[in-house]
C-alpha cells in the first residue's frame, strides 16, 4: 500500500475532529480575535515600571521546536556555598486580563494541546509565541522566583517579586544534555554568551543535588512510552521516544522547586490558592501485589520511598519493559487534580513528587490553572483581594481536571493515528516487542522500531503475560481510529 499524500493536512483533521469530540475548542472566536488586535506590541508603562534585572545571563531550555517561552533561569554563587537560582515566568496577565475573549477561550480549553501536525494553543500564537513569550533579544515582563539553596541543597531563603527580564540564550534540551555528558559541543547559542557555560554547569549540579533530596524523600522516577511523530514535509518519516536527559532533569528541578515556593508564598500570605496533587493511591494493594509478583515486598501502608526503591531496582534489572511497569504503576496510583488549598484547611500532598506544596505556575501561556495562580500572586504582591473567590476556585480545580484529562486523550489519539499511518506501508513486515497488557481476551503489544503500540492476536494455545518479548507480523492499520493490529508469531 502507497504513503499517502497528504498525511499532515489528514493528521491535522484527525486532530481537529478529537478536539470537538473532547468537548475542546480548537480556533479562537471572532471576539478574541478582535481582542488580540488591541493588545499592545511594544512595552506597556507597568512594565517600564518593573525591577530591572535585564542584566542577568538569564536563558531558557525548552524541546527544540517550542515557541511558546515560559520560563528563563539564572544563577549566582554566594559566598559561604550557597546559591541563588532565580526563575523568571513569564507574565501573561499583564496583556490578558481575567475575563476577556481571550481569557474565556483559554479557560475553556486550559491547556494547549500539541499534536505533532497541529498545535492548538491555549493563547493565541501572536501572544504564546511572540508577546508573552520569553524570547531572546527581547525585555519581556516576568514574575521571578528567588532561591537560596545551603550547600546542602535546603532552601535557606525564598522571594517572588516582579521584574523585566531578558532571555540571552535560547537553548534546547537534547544539545544541552549532550554538552553536559561530554558527547558534543557547547550550543552556539550559549557560546556566544560569555560565562553561559558556568551558568549552565552550575544550574545542572544545583539541579541533581535537589533530584537526589526528593529521591531520598521518595519522589518517584517513571519512565513512560511518549512517542513523537517526524515529519519530512507532509510525509511521516519517523517516530521517536522522548527520552529523559540532564537537561530535562535541570527543568523538571528547577519548576518543581518554584512550585513549591508559589504554593508557601500564598499559604503564608493566607491566600487560597489551587494545587496539583496526586494523593496517596487507593489501589496501593494492587501496587503490592504487582512488586510480589517481580519478588518484592511493600509496606501494607503506601509509602513512596519503598515504591521508588522497588522502581530503581526494576529499572536497573530490566531497562526494556520498565516503561510498561512504569505506566501500569501510573494507572494504579490515578491521575493527577487540581484542588483548591484554603487557608487553616486541610494538608494537601503531591504523593508522586514527594512534596507536600505543589502548585501549577510556571507554563502561564499554556496552563490555565498557572495563569490563575499568576493573577493570585500579583494580587497577594500588591495586597489587594484575591481575583478568585473560594468558589471560583472550587469549579475550576474541577474543570481544569476534566480538560487536562480531555486534552491528553485527544494527544493520545493523535498519536495512535502517527503510528498506523507510519506503520500504513509495512503490512506484514515482523517486529520484535514486548506484551504490555492482557485483559478481557485482549492482548496489546509494543514493537520498539518504531516504538509503537498496537493489538496482538494470539494463536490459540498459546499464553502470553505482560513482560513477555514477543516476534509480531503487521496485519493491517487504520489511521482515522488510530488501530494497528499485528500477529503472534513463533519462535
Amino acid at each position: 500500500m502507497g504513503l499517502h499524500p497528504h498525511q499532515k493536512k489528514e493528521l491535522a483533521e484527525l486532530a481537529v475532529a478529537a478536539m470537538h469530540e473532547r468537548g475542546l475548542k480548537p480556533e479562537f472566536s471572532k471576539e478574541a480575535l478582535e481582542q488580540l488586535e488591541t493588545i499592545p506590541t511594544s512595552e506597556t508603562k507597568e512594565s517600564a515600571s518593573l525591577a530591572d534585572l535585564t542584566g542577568l545571563l538569564w536563558c531558557s531550555i525548552d524541546n527544540d521546536d517550542s515557541r511558546d517561552l515560559d520560563q528563563l533561569s539564572v544563577s549566582e554563587l554566594l559566598p559561604g556555598g550557597e546559591v541563588k537560582i532565580l526563575i523568571a515566568i513569564a507574565d501573561v496577565d499583564i496583556l490578558v486580563a481575567k475575563n476577556t475573549p481571550i481569557d474565556q477561550h483559554a479557560q475553556a480549553n486550559t491547556s494547549s494541546v500539541y499534536t505533532s501536525a497541529r498545535i492548538f494553543p491555549m493563547l493565541p500564537e501572536k501572544l504564546s509565541t511572540d508577546l508573552t513569550s520569553l524570547n531572546p533579544h527581547e525585555i519581556r515582563a516576568a514574575t521571578v522566583t528567588e532561591m537560596v539553596l545551603k550547600p546542602d541543597g535546603s532552601l535557606a531563603a525564598s522571594d517572588i517579586f516582579r521584574a523585566r527580564v531578558h532571555n540571552k540564550a535560547k537553548l534546547a534540551y537534547d544539545s544541552v544534555a549532550a554538552w553536559l555528558d561530554g558527547q558534543g559541543p557547547l550550543p552556539e547559542a550559549a557560546a556566544r554568551v560569555p560565562g553561559m557555560d558556568q551558568q549552565l554547569r552550575t544550574q545542572h549540579s544545583v539541579a541533581q543535588q535537589l533530584r537526589a533530596m526528593r529521591r531520598e524523600k521518595g519522589s518517584l522516577e517513571f519512565q513512560t512510552f511518549q512517542p513523537k511523530a517526524v515529519f519530512d514535509g507532509d510525509q511521516v518519516v519517523d517516530i521517536r521516544q522522548q527520552e529523559q536527559n540532564h537537561a530535562r532533569q535541570l527543568i523538571e528541578e528547577f519548576m518543581v522547586s518554584t512550585n513549591g515556593v508559589t504554593a508557601r508564598f500564598l499559604a503564608g500570605k493566607h491566600r487560597s490558592s489551587i494545587r496539583r496533587v496526586v494523593r496517596s493511591p487507593e489501589r496501593w494493594a494492587r501496587i503490592a501485589e504487582i512488586a510480589a509478583e517481580y519478588g518484592e515486598t511493600l509496606p501494607p501502608e503506601p509509602d513512596s520511598l519503598a515504591l521508588e526503591s522497588f522502581l530503581v531496582k526494576q529499572r536497573r534489572r530490566d531497562p526494556v519493559r520498565f516503561p510498561d511497569l512504569s505506566l501500569t504503576i501510573v494507572k494504579l496510583m490515578g491521575r493527577g487534580e487540581y484542588a483548591v488549598d484554603r487557608p487553616g484547611g486541610p494538608k494537601i500532598g503531591h504523593f508522586g513528587l514527594a512534596v507536600r506544596d505543589y502548585s501549577h505556575s510556571t507554563a502561564p501561556n499554556r496552563r490555565f490553572p498557572d495563569l490563575v495562580t499568576q493573577r493570585l500572586i500579583k494580587a497577594a504582591l500588591s495586597g489587594a483581594p484575591s481575583p478568585y473567590s473560594d468558589s471560583e476556585l472550587e469549579f475550576l480545580a474541577a474543570h481544569c481536571t476534566r480538560q487536562e484529562d480531555a486534552a491528553n486523550k485527544v494527544e493520545r489519539q493523535l498519536r495512535k493515528s502517527e503510528a498506523a499511518l507510519l506503520l500504513e506501508s509495512r503490512i506484514g513486515d515482523i517486529f520484535n516487542g514486548v506484551v504490555t497488557g492482557v485483559s478481557k481476551g485482549n492482548t496489546w503489544v509494543r514493537i520498539f522500531t518504531p516504538p509503537a503500540e498496537g493489538k496482538l492476536l494470539v494463536v490459540r494455545g498459546h499464553a502470553v503475560k505482560v513482560g513477555d518479548k514477543v516476534r509480531a507480523k503487521l496485519q493491517s492499520t487504520n489511521v482515522e481510529r488510530g488501530f494497528i493490529d499485528f500477529e503472534m508469531q513463533p519462535g
